[in-house]
């Protein structure tokens, strides 16, 4: 068996890739999706299919309508959600690719540390499991096939 894992979280450094390598060492059997991690090709994909934009307004709705849909798409052919909130970033995109998630009634793992117990206290109710490192994420995944 092989799980499709969306990794929903902020796109500035490389905790996928170290998710991923930690769960290939261990021999998980999991396939990552996810957000698309180049920012910049995230922003401008509305003009690069729709055209110049006549504002910021438009250009971002036109981005985000593609987003949106290529994240639906990919939370739909998931099959476990892992959502980390990190403390640098601003975690609009993760809380709403979390909530979407559980919407979705996909299984959910937040992965947040100590100090957002409280901002995240509700999406953490509404998860399956609440983590604070990577690697409590991966032990978790690692259980289902055990």
């Amino acid at each position: 068996m092989e799980l499709v894992v969306y990794l929903a979280g902020q796109i500035h450094d490389d905790w996928r890739d170290e998710l991923a390598n930690k769960a290939k060492e261990r021999n998980l059997p999991l396939v990552f999706v996810g957000p698309q991690t180049n920012h910049d090709e995230s922003d401008d994909i509305g003009e690069v299919i729709l055209g110049k934009q006549p504002g910021k307004l438009y250009r971002d709705d036109a981005s985000a309508a593609i987003n949106n849909l290529r994240t639906q798409v990919l939370l739909n052919k998931a099959d476990v959600v892992v959502a980390l909130f990190g403390e640098q970033y601003r975690q609009w995109n993760t809380a709403m690719d979390a909530s979407m998630a559980i919407a979705l009634n996909k299984p959910t793992i937040i992965i947040r540390p100590e100090s957002l117990i409280h901002p995240l206290k509700e999406l953490s109710n509404r998860a399956n499991v609440t983590v604070e490192t990577i690697d409590q994420a991966l032990d978790v995944l690692a259980y289902i096939f055990k």
